[in-house]
């Protein structure tokens, strides 16, 4: 699981960088908001943890930002504000998550807990779909209609990004953005591709084309 920390703090981001280099995530530390911007553009992560007050950009107008190009990585903001005002702000500009300081370490690892249980983030556990189809991610496997099938870790990737955005049309420039790395972004052709593959496994029905706009998983 790949972490983007923002943090201006030093000793707080040295307590945190290591804490969950501990707990094994791969971890990038900046500390303004100009880098994280610079890097939430050009790199993938799972997870953003960022702090309002940094020098340059704001963590708010960081997520701001990131949003506005249809980048829905999971972010948790760190404030030490204590009003409803930030905390209305930071959820209306796109947070999933928000911690005040002081926090406990204890109280980040189970809120990243719970970002990755409801994004599916490396979960080794069955995702459902219905009652007839389940995904194991770490194994790129998929069952329906208890036949297991292997996927292709993209098409596992994809399936994970549509079924976790259920309601809402997914573009494939947003697919494009969030499960590709900037130097080996995939023509729309290529999606189309694995949309069809999937679509041959799970049912024909179950990915709707909205002409012009994108998918739609049902």
């Amino acid at each position: 699981m790949k972490i983007l920390l923002l943090e201006d703090d030093y000793i707080l981001a040295d307590l945190l960088y290591h804490h969950l280099k501990e707990l094994s995530y791969d971890v990038l530390h900046v500390d303004d908001g100009q880098k994280a911007l610079d890097e939430a553009s050009s790199n993938t992560f799972d997870l953003m943890i960022l702090d309002i007050n940094v020098p340059k950009i704001s963590g708010l107008d960081v997520i701001k930002s990131i949003r506005e190009y249809n980048d829905t990585t999971p972010a948790i903001l760190i404030t030490a504000y204590q009003d409803t005002k930030h905390l209305k702000n930071g959820f209306e500009n796109g947070c999933d998550d928000y911690i005040k300081k002081p926090f406990d370490l204890e109280e980040l690892e189970l809120r990243i807990n719970n970002i990755k249980k409801r994004f599916s983030i490396e979960n080794d556990e069955k995702v459902i779909i219905d009652s007839d189809t389940y995904m194991i991610p770490s194994k790129n496997t998929i069952s329906v209609h208890k036949t297991l099938h292997q996927l292709a870790k993209k098409e596992i990737e994809i399936l994970l990004y549509l079924t976790s955005r259920k309601n809402r049309v997914i573009s494939s420039d947003e697919l494009m953005q969030n499960l590709w790395e900037f130097e080996e972004m995939p023509t729309d052709a290529t999606i189309r591709v694995y949309i069809r593959n999937l679509r041959n496994i799970i049912g024909k029905d179950r990915i709707k084309t909205i002409r012009g706009s994108g998918y739609f998983f049902e």
